[in-house]
């Protein structure tokens, strides 16, 4: 099974610097619901994204204050899109369905899906 890389406040900053993947940031909390369901996405969608330039990660925001902090998480859960050139391109907050996380992946990757993607290009 593919990993999910679980960044904190130290490790954030050197993994930047040298990832040209784009980033996908999970940040949740122990004694939330919605957050403990959204990790168990996170294998999945790790698993979907190990042939493409894609990092799935995860920040405990309890654990973490300078990244709650740098990233304005005011609620829990809140996914990230980072792109290549270390942008936030999205972001989210609440339990979304699987799919809808990876149409936020598919988007900065440049895919197209679905249907009348296939149609209409």
């Amino acid at each position: 099974m593919t990993n999910i890389l679980e960044l904190t406040d130290s490790t954030y900053p050197s993994f930047m610097e040298k990832t040209d993947s784009v980033v996908f940031i999970d940040f949740y909390s122990d004694t939330c619901s919605p957050c403990q369901t959204l990790l168990t996405y996170l294998p999945n969608l790790a698993e979907h994204y190990k042939e493409e330039s894609v990092v799935i990660a995860k920040v405990n925001v309890s654990r973490n204050p300078k990244l709650t902090s740098k990233f304005m998480v005011r609620g829990v859960p809140l996914t990230t899109v980072i792109g290549k050139d270390k942008m936030v391109k999205r972001a989210e907050v609440g339990l979304l369905g699987i799919d809808a996380y990876f149409k936020m992946i598919d988007k900065e990757l440049g895919k197209k899906k679905g249907f009348f993607s296939k149609l209409f290009g």
